[in-house]
């Protein structure tokens, strides 16, 4: 279990990038949903000790995150939003480069290191430079490096960004997989990546927690206050003005407004809420409405 109790950090300007942040996490995929400038990544370089709060505590399976940064490190995996590489240098080179800064060596480290080139689908393209990869490749490569060592944490931030449909969904099932056995934070302002992969979420803006909880217990507290219709862009437009519309989806054309109301407004139908829906309203509730536009 990951415990964060009242962890905060101020940047110059009295800028609060992360305010009172109270998390359990356990054991599986656990979600962080945030727009962009949110303090996702603050939080998650935080638990991963690259950088301290300047209140609150952070424990993990008996560790005081930030008391013991080193006994941390030796249970964590983490793979930032960018990561580099060393020019001409291979795949298998760097990754038991890395290995052996894990701690391992000799044949454990060459098993360990072949081990994981299969298991991310990179046996075949291991004598190639990581940096000549794709961009679904290096993602690859970067959870097999976060993976040396068998952290009982992982921490994935920003995942699938810029990943094709095919190269997204690799990494989705590798996640998913590793995900059965330890604790992994999936940090992303991708709400289908969180929808598809994590039973439990929290969703972050201006560095608050604002929501968090089970994701279908929070999908199903907007049943029967949902509503839709499909129309032009110009009615849409118009609607935007009349209700609280989440969102707007092209649909063939069309666009497909979706509502939040406590009753049903004229010319709508009941709507069957998703995550999605479930991050718009959160962010309209706190007034966070510019993400929305």
């Amino acid at each position: 279990m990951l415990r964060l109790s009242d962890v905060s950090k101020r940047y110059a300007g009295d800028i609060a990038a992360l305010s009172d942040i109270n998390l359990e996490i356990p054991k599986g995929m656990y979600g962080l949903l945030g727009p962009n400038g949110a303090g996702k990544s603050t939080l998650m370089r935080t638990i991963a000790t690259l950088q301290a709060p300047d209140s609150g505590t952070i424990t993990f399976a008996g560790i005081d995150v930030l008391r013991d940064k080193t006994g941390l490190r030796k249970v964590l995996g983490y793979l930032p939003q960018e990561f580099g590489s060393y020019p001409r240098v291979s795949a298998q080179t760097m990754l038991r480069h890395f290995a052996a800064l894990k701690g391992l060596h000799g044949r454990q480290l060459h098993s360990v290191v072949e081990q994981l080139l299969v298991r991310t689908n990179l046996w075949d393209f291991r004598k190639r430079s990581v940096d000549s990869f794709s961009g679904g490749m290096k993602r690859r490569f970067g959870i097999a490096q976060a993976l040396l060592g068998n952290p009982q944490l992982l921490i994935v931030d920003e995942p699938t960004a810029g990943l094709d449909p095919a190269e997204r969904r690799r990494f989705q099932n590798l996640l998913a997989e590793v995900g059965e056995e330890i604790v992994v934070i999936l940090s992303t302002h991708i709400v289908e990546d969180v929808a598809e992969l994590c039973p439990r979420l929290a969703i972050l803006g201006q560095g608050r927690i604002l929501l968090q909880g089970e994701s279908q217990a929070l999908i199903a507290a907007l049943h029967g206050k949902l509503w839709t219709t499909l129309v032009t862009r110009d009615e849409a437009e118009r609607l935007r003005k009349q209700h609280t519309v989440l969102s707007c989806r092209l649909r063939g054309g069309r666009m497909e407004v979706r509502a939040i109301a406590p009753e049903q407004p004229p010319g709508m139908v009941q709507a069957t809420p998703d995550l999605e829906d479930v991050y718009f309203a959160t962010l309209r509730r706190h007034g966070l409405t510019a993400n929305l536009e």
